[in-house]
């Protein structure tokens, strides 16, 4: 084989930068999957606290967040179930360390992916870092074709609104700084908060990155909760805090 003197340059390597994080777990009915989920989140090598809000579940949430107390884990308890929205509010009211990150609770999404989350915060480069199932070479579970179209359209009209080029709007992992996540009201109860928190956090020029994620989505039989009414509700969102906010 020929000699080359071209030089191998190393793989920079991942960083977090020595950043903390609150993971914030919205929590509804989840008792297959919670203590297994925690088990990840924990595993993760970075200096963390772990919001769980319980949307007033009527499973055995509660009995299993009791077993998994410790001091690295908050627990927060809806008495009336509200959404996803309202609970994802709730835990980030009581947000401490310097990353916001939410992470939902039906192992559709990877907890190793945190370093790549936080890389661009970690550099300075954004405020707020989304993640993306389509903008991605990691494993990703092929699922709902119709789902990634309303996906798409909704992506791009909030997108316009925002002038911004997300290529997932919807995805749960939304990473922000905390003292930026902190200072907008948010409203929504259910899902609209992912154009809400999208749509106000654009108008006020925040830097945005997006990162490729894995993603092991799950069936209605195997408990997914979203409906078409969600999607009809994000879209009424994304006309309300896009033309009138």
């Amino acid at each position: 084989m020929p000699k080359t003197n071209r030089k191998i340059i190393p793989r920079r390597k991942q960083t977090q930068g020595g950043l903390t994080l609150s993971v914030i777990i919205p929590v509804y009915n989840e008792e297959n999957t919670l203590a297994e989920i925690l088990r990840r989140v924990r595993a993760v090598p970075i200096p963390k606290e772990i919001i769980v809000v319980d949307d007033a579940s009527t499973d055995g949430t509660a009995k299993i967040l009791r077993a998994q107390a410790g001091p690295d884990l908050k627990v927060i308890r809806l008495e009336k179930n509200q959404g996803k929205g309202a609970a994802v509010r709730a835990g980030i009211q009581r947000a401490t360390r310097e990353v916001v990150l939410i992470q939902d609770a039906d192992l559709e999404y990877d907890p190793t992916d945190y370093p790549d989350l936080l890389e661009p915060l970690a550099l300075r480069l954004a405020d707020v870092v989304y993640g993306s199932r389509f903008l991605t070479t990691k494993r990703r579970r092929v699922l709902f074709f119709w789902h990634a179209v309303v996906n798409r359209l909704l992506t791009t009209l909030c997108n316009i609104f925002a002038n911004l080029n997300l290529t997932d709007m919807e995805v749960c992992y939304k990473a922000f700084r905390r003292e930026v996540i902190q200072s907008v009201v948010l409203r929504e109860n259910r899902f609209g908060f992912e154009p809400e928190v999208t749509l106000k956090l654009a108008r006020r020029k925040y830097r945005f990155y997006e990162v490729g994620i894995s993603y092991h989505g799950r069936t209605y039989q195997e408990g997914k909760k979203i409906r078409a009414q969600d999607a009809l509700r994000a879209l009424y969102c994304i006309l309300k805090y896009g033309l009138f906010a």
